[in-house]
């Protein structure tokens, strides 16, 4: 890159995010990852040294994305690619889902992603080229009991992802979604041996992915050589489900 181009990484503080951040960053990316804490924001920091810096952000509340933007572009910065990873999961079966553990589902995961992108959307145009993201879930299309609420989440994303390809390509912006299986995390390293076993039964490679794998997707998408997919949503998940 002749000029740095900068990313935005949502949900970076950790897990996945973290993953994406970490190897964009490493690819010639300054980027800005969010996280909900202070705490959260400063471990991203460190992580990303000079090339990047942690923020805090609460995508449910409008006022809260625009002022971490504000924080962006106060330093300089237009991102070129939006990351839309952060989520969160409110489980439980449909007979027992209160209305706040939907609404906070869809808000954040789904509503989250239409706030962050639009508010940095007229950057991309401006700049005739961008990435957009989004990161969703096997889920979104196998369904998941107990989950209405988080795969509705990320079956949107998928139509998100395809409306907005629709509407920017003209402005050589892609917009893709990446559709990860059971990977290693800080939420899966607390399963049973038995939990663990039942799930790997499934899974055709017989192994849980690596944040990594996830992180080596999103950095090709990011690329110029990938400059001729869009409205995709790319399956990583060791052949748990098969288009």
């Amino acid at each position: 890159m002749s000029e740095q181009r900068v990313a935005l990484v949502t949900g970076a503080s950790r897990g996945i995010g973290a993953a994406i951040a970490e190897r964009l960053a490493a690819d010639g990316f300054f980027v800005w990852g969010s996280a909900t804490s202070e705490a959260g924001a400063e471990r991203i920091t460190q992580a990303l040294g000079d090339q990047g810096s942690g923020l805090v952000m609460q995508l449910q509340s409008l006022a809260s994305v625009n002022a971490a933007i504000e924080q962006i572009q106060g330093h300089g910065h237009v991102p070129q690619v939006i990351i839309n990873n952060a989520g969160i999961t409110r489980d439980n079966l449909m007979l027992r889902m209160s209305d706040s553990d939907w609404q906070d589902v869809l808000d954040t995961n789904l509503g989250g992603t239409f706030r962050v992108t639009k508010a940095l959307l007229r950057g991309l145009v401006k700049s005739r080229w961008g990435r957009v993201i989004n990161i969703g879930s096997v889920v979104g299309r196998l369904g998941n009991a107990g989950q209405t609420n988080y795969v509705t989440s990320k079956a949107g994303l998928e139509g998100f992802t395809r409306s907005l390809a629709l509407e920017v390509g003209s402005r050589g912006i892609t917009v893709n979604a990446v559709a990860p299986g059971f990977i290693e995390t800080d939420m899966t390293d607390q399963l049973t041996d038995l939990q663990r076993g039942a799930m790997l039964e499934r899974i055709p490679l017989g192994r849980m992915g690596q944040a990594a794998e996830i992180a080596a997707l999103v950095s090709f998408l990011c690329s110029e050589e990938a400059g001729y997919i869009t409205g995709q949503t790319l399956q990583v998940n060791g052949g748990l489900f098969l288009v």
